[in-house]
């Protein structure tokens, strides 16, 4: 029992291969200092109209290689000062993975940790600094302290690899030991750290796909706690794009697919091989294929031009040299394996391989495609998604998405742009696409919409929820024609969304993913991640930030922000509320002219173990206090997820509005995830 002064006494209580189909065989998104803050509204984006336009300044800058690597070399150099601005642990270190730049000059560097010495697998952060080096705000994958039990491991490296190769069986392999010995790591993706080992066992899947299971044991115990795939699924006359033109080097009589603009890829014949590089494409003269599967040109001349315009999408949109914007080139392999219906990329040899399909008559080199692989790429250099539940269907359907801007961005009227997966390599051998973004269900296997058991589905049918969102947020619901093909896109709330136009929607899940995203990311956390990209882009509280968040609704991820008309501001900054401690607080600023409402409504979600320890107050920006809820001993019951009203109409509606949530009683934390103001 314990006594609070000015408060009852209460009892005591008690306090989850990057192929393109599929094998047949943490988190929050972490505070943001002033995530609240919104910008500029900017015009609605509603059929009929034009839609708003991106904050120059939030759109990606484009780095050279040299700079990009100064920006490294930059962020290396101050890591530790970095960790102490962080106040991360003393046995806590920071490796420098990625930096992003905006346009005004804003950086995002995304760091991996070790704790003595150890690699932190699920701990990796992104901090956000100003074109001045003030900090804005840091995303990280999990907010635990990296404080494993210890470090000293209670089974055999021996034991850990068996297990992991008994998984690997399980899945196809015929290997009868690991690639190379298990390392020591950290385990931190769920929440809490413990030492682990990481076991890679290699070989095959049983369809055939490279193995590349990566297999995560509890070192104290010995138990399984996760695995993951390492494989993620001149003039040419190509099978799909009809007649292209393709980078190549050389002269007559000896012409290479070599690319020499484009980081010098190359594409090479595996000759049905399932193994190495194969050998370079070479000619006599500098035309290529003649549009048919049996000629091995054709299929190179697809993987090579889908490459390319990948190349130039995320350079010419984004900004990006190269998938890890180093300025260096993958590579492609066709003709892998003998009939393999399936194309897969591997970031340990930083390539796109491809198979013929059935009866080596369909090579699955389409362009959509080959920009779907690529993006496993870019995908593995950023917020590195574990390709497994939830986080897997963000991976695979990041590359659908991507794989469908780059064959809108191509423009190609053989293969124009569409919203149907692979439509062309007839995988089903029926004529159907591989996968639908307007409404996934269409295969058969995929989700619409999200729901609890989601990712417990394989990875490419768990992607359909962010697939589905994608189209909805680029082109709305309802039925719509483009280049040739009808859509008619549901909502799990049967209610509308309006789009905000792909090169919009591309942006925000480009910036979200480069940003906000961290390995265990899950469909949540994505929301979080997109409403920041979204808020950076175009305004916190603009109709475009809300139709990123009503279009989340509409695949049943989080709650609709637009209520009866209202403009709604929100915060999705999520904020620790410390045990019986000190109020905090959460701001947004608002700017909107005259007062506020007689009904100015408050929507607040805060996870708590024992809600009766709170004490909540919306602050105007003159500082006057409404109490929206307060403490009680006797109410036992877990979490806050309401919607309170305010008569605030004495008070004018623009600055900057703050949630004060206090504990008061001692036993109990929780987390603000975020709230709201309808006006």
């Amino acid at each position: 029992m314990r006594r609070t002064p000015h408060a009852p006494t209460r009892p005591r209580r008690t306090t989850a291969a990057c192929a393109l189909v599929a094998a047949t065989a943490l988190l929050a998104v972490g505070a943001q200092a002033g995530a609240g803050a919104a910008a500029q509204p900017r015009a609605a984006a509603r059929p009929g109209t034009a839609h708003a336009t991106p904050f120059a300044g939030a759109l990606p800058a484009t780095l050279s290689p040299s700079q990009r690597a100064e920006l490294i070399r930059n962020a290396t150099a101050t890591t530790a000062a970095t960790a102490r601005q962080l106040r991360l642990g003393a046995q806590e270190k920071l490796v420098v993975k990625d930096v992003e730049k905006d346009a005004d000059g804003t950086l995002h560097t995304r760091y991996e940790r070790t704790y003595q010495g150890l690699p932190v697998l699920g701990g990796g952060l992104v901090v956000h600094q100003t074109r001045s080096g003030a900090l804005k705000g840091v995303t990280k994958a999990v907010r635990a302290r990296l404080t494993p039990a210890g470090t000293t491991a209670r089974i055999t490296p021996a034991a850990a690899a068996a297990q992991a190769v008994k998984a690997a069986q399980a899945r196809g392999s015929k290997r009868t030991a690991a690639a190379k010995a298990p390392r020591k790591v950290v385990w931190a993706a769920d929440g809490t750290p413990r030492l682990a080992y990481e076991t890679v066992v290699g070989g095959l899947q049983d369809d055939g796909t490279p193995n590349q299971l990566h297999v995560v044991t509890d070192a104290t115990t010995g138990a399984r706690i996760f695995a993951y795939q390492g494989i993620e699924n001149g003039i040419g006359n190509s099978e799909y794009s009809g007649q292209v033109t393709i980078g190549t080097s050389g002269s007559a009589p000896t012409f290479t697919m070599t690319d020499a603009t484009r980081g010098n890829h190359k594409t090479y014949d595996l000759n049905h091989g399932s193994s190495g590089t194969g050998s370079l494409l070479t000619n006599s003269t500098d035309t290529w294929g003649d549009g048919t599967p049996q000629n091995a040109e054709t299929a190179a001349v697809d993987a090579a031009y889908g490459a390319q315009e990948t190349w130039d999408y995320y350079k010419n949109v984004h900004g990006r040299t190269g998938i890890r914007g180093d300025g260096v080139g993958a590579y492609s392999r066709v003709h892998y394996g003998d009939s393999y219906v399936n194309a897969f990329w591997d970031d340990g040899c930083f390539c796109m391989t491809y198979g013929d399909g059935q009866g080596n008559q369909k090579p699955l080199t389409e362009l959509d495609v080959a920009g779907h692989e690529m993006t496993h790429g870019v995908t593995a250099a950023t917020a590195a998604l574990n390709y497994s539940g939830e986080s897997g269907g963000l991976n695979e359907a990041t590359s659908d998405i991507f794989g469908t801007s780059v064959a809108f961005y191509a423009n190609n009227p053989a293969d124009p742009g569409s919203y149907l997966i692979g439509k062309k390599i007839d995988i089903n051998g029926d004529g159907t696409p591989l996968r639908y973004m307007d409404k996934p269900s269409k295969d058969g296997s995929s989700a619409d919409y999200w729901s609890s058991d989601v990712g417990n589905l394989d990875v490419h049918y768990s992607s359909g929820v962010a697939n589905h969102y994608f189209y909805l947020l680029s082109e709305g619901s309802g039925p719509k024609d483009i280049n040739g093909v009808h859509y008619d896109s549901p909502t799990s709330d049967n209610l509308p969304v309006p789009g905000i136009g792909r090169a919009n929607a591309e942006q925000v899940w480009f910036k979200a993913l480069t940003q906000y995203m961290n390995a265990n990311t899950d469909y949540a956390g994505a929301r979080t991640a997109t409403l920041q990209a979204a808020a950076d882009l175009f305004g916190q509280g603009s109709a475009t930030y809300n139709t990123v968040a009503d279009t989340w609704a509409a695949v049943n991820v989080g709650s609709r922000v637009t209520d009866g008309g209202g403009t709604v501001f929100e915060s999705t900054a999520k904020v620790a509320i410390p045990d019986a401690g000190a109020a905090v607080t959460s701001p947004i600023a608002v700017k909107r002219s005259g007062n506020a409402p007689g009904t100015l409504k408050v929507g607040v979600d805060i996870t708590h173990s024992y809600r009766g320890d709170l004490v909540i107050d919306l602050l105007a920006p003159d500082g006057t206090a409404y109490r929206l809820k307060n403490a009680n001993s006797r109410d036992a019951a877990a979490d806050v997820k309401a919607t309170y009203t305010v008569n605030a109409s004495a008070k004018p509606a623009s600055g900057t509005w703050k949630l004060r949530v206090r504990d008061v009683y001692s036993g109990d934390t929780g987390t603000l995830n975020g709230w709201k103001l309808t006006f």
